[in-house]
């Protein structure tokens, strides 16, 4: 009797520090940083209009709405950004005003298709067809490909869906 009482006493502590562990590694993997596709470097709902002009350089032009326009390789982007009333109506935190709201590439040139993109069976997407126009979204990362034709014609990058739920007052 003796002995199995010493048993069970050595074996307490290796048991809590395994509930321990485990406990740890199950918050960790909760506790992922949610987050938007970037592009370039410029992340939706996180990067600021100054940051945006230092990695872009000067834009070719701007809306009276504040879109930035920039040409890249293979066709131009357009930088939008989060307004007043975009924060409000959302009902968003104000600091968030300035911040990108969706980058928009434009493919002049692309020969990417949905075959070589590997979108076609990809569950990460869901697929909208009207005509000749298919749109593949992926909410989660807040990441739209629209192709033309079967070519790829635009990349939007947006908020995930559960950044704009955290970006919430």
């Amino acid at each position: 009797m003796v002995v199995r009482h010493l048993t069970q006493q050595r074996q307490t502590p290796l048991l809590v520090a395994i509930v321990m562990a485990v406990s740890l590694l199950v918050c960790a993997s909760l506790a992922t940083n949610v987050q938007a596709a970037s592009w370039n470097g410029i992340e939706p709902l996180k990067t600021r209009r100054d940051d945006v002009l230092k990695i872009m350089g000067q834009p070719v032009s701007e809306s009276p709405d504040g879109v930035l326009r920039f040409n890249v390789s293979g066709g131009s982007v357009q930088v939008s950004f989060v307004n007043e009333k975009f924060v409000n109506t959302k009902k968003l935190r104000p600091e968030l005003a300035g911040t990108v709201l969706e980058i928009v590439l434009q493919h002049e040139h692309s020969s990417d298709t949905a075959e070589s993109m590997k979108l076609l069976g990809n569950r990460d997407f869901i697929r909208d067809d009207v005509r000749n126009i298919s749109v593949f979204r992926n909410l989660k990362d807040g990441l739209v490909y629209t192709l033309i034709d079967g070519t790829l014609k635009t990349t939007r990058y947006t908020f995930a869906d559960t950044q704009l739920g955290r970006a919430r007052r």
